[in-house]
């Protein structure tokens, strides 16, 4: 399936917006959608576009995974009852961790979050519903990571060959899968979304999943949700594309009050980039640095080590797995 992209340069958000609304409405018709809304600005511009075009025969879920930053369902939910759009939140923890059970290839985790996201998850909902189309942020840079082969996206279907409606019961839409990131950010702001949702910095599909190298496991997704809320403080005035932390999988060697202590590691990323095709670490001071440390090795339990990725994207990616 071949996608032309919407270039920067080229995008008029107004005139997209408008043909994009039509293309909805005239897709789904009399019938009704449901989509998911993380609070990225993707799922946030899908969920403005769609409800736009279908009012209230859209209905927009907060996945609440277990994987999500602290109490990110609230925070969203509150955000978009203000725009006049009831988002209700979706308990489904327990068929996530249970779908990550000791699984630790990178590409076996993103198989099971799509299996469970789309088969278990949304085709409840659809057949629940009585839904036929299911609306999600799917965006230029997924599509073409997966289709070269750098890492499968776990939103990617329709473009690896996979016939939706006959697995899983109902047909994908796709608004903003011509756009890369800074388009979409173009859009969200035409729409009306707040600046703390279109400049907000990416987060990943399978969410803290995608920041934990081995096995995802309640404890060690706390752990990187401790580490996240941490970097976001520290770092939301950088200006940056996107920060993150990142917990390893082995334990090192550390010291506590002259004692040995054997812990966790977080690992930093911290890039400037426009569209996540190419990325280059941010030049962190090292008071800021050593901030980091500090606050990670204090106030997250078990953790003795904090690095800093200083490799540029290539030959490195913005997330770990």
């Amino acid at each position: 399936m071949e996608i032309k992209e919407i270039k920067i340069e080229e995008l008029n958000p107004d005139e997209f917006i408008k043909q994009t609304i039509e293309e909805i409405s005239s897709t789904v018709g009399s019938g009704l959608a449901i989509n998911a809304l993380s609070g990225g600005v993707d799922s946030s511009t899908v969920t403005m576009l769609g409800h736009r075009a279908l009012g209230n025969r859209l209905k927009t879920y907060f996945i609440e995974n277990g994987l999500m930053r602290e109490k990110e369902g609230e925070k969203i939910v509150s955000l978009f009852e203000n725009l006049g759009i009831h988002v209700e939140i979706l308990d489904v923890k327990e068929q996530f961790f249970n779908a990550l059970k000791d699984l630790t290839d990178p590409e076996e985790k993103r198989e099971a979050i799509t299996k469970t996201f789309y088969k278990d998850v949304f085709g409840k909902l659809v057949k629940e519903s009585g839904a036929k189309y299911l609306m999600q942020g799917t965006n230029y840079t997924d599509v073409e990571e997966t289709i070269a082969g750098i890492k499968r996206q776990h939103n990617i279907l329709a473009q690896l060959g996979i016939d939706t409606e006959e697995q899983y019961g109902y047909i994908v839409i796709e608004p903003i899968v011509q756009l890369r990131k800074s388009g979409i950010r173009k859009v969200a702001k035409a729409l009306g979304l707040p600046e703390e949702i279109y400049n907000r910095p990416p987060f990943p599909g399978p969410a803290l999943s995608a920041r934990i190298i081995g096995e995802v496991t309640q404890k060690r997704v706390e752990t990187v949700r401790k580490a996240t809320k941490i970097v976001e403080e520290e770092l939301h005035n950088t200006n940056a594309f996107q920060y993150l932390a990142i917990l390893h999988k082995d334990k090192v060697t550390g010291m506590r009050e002259g004692k040995r202590d054997y812990g966790l590691q977080i690992e930093v990323r911290c890039w400037e980039s426009l569209d996540a095709i190419t990325g280059s670490p941010t030049r962190l001071s090292y008071d800021i640095l050593e901030q980091l440390a500090k606050r990670i090795t204090t106030e997250v339990p078990g953790v003795v080590s904090v690095t800093y990725n200083i490799t540029k994207k290539p030959p490195s990616t913005i997330e770990a797995i």
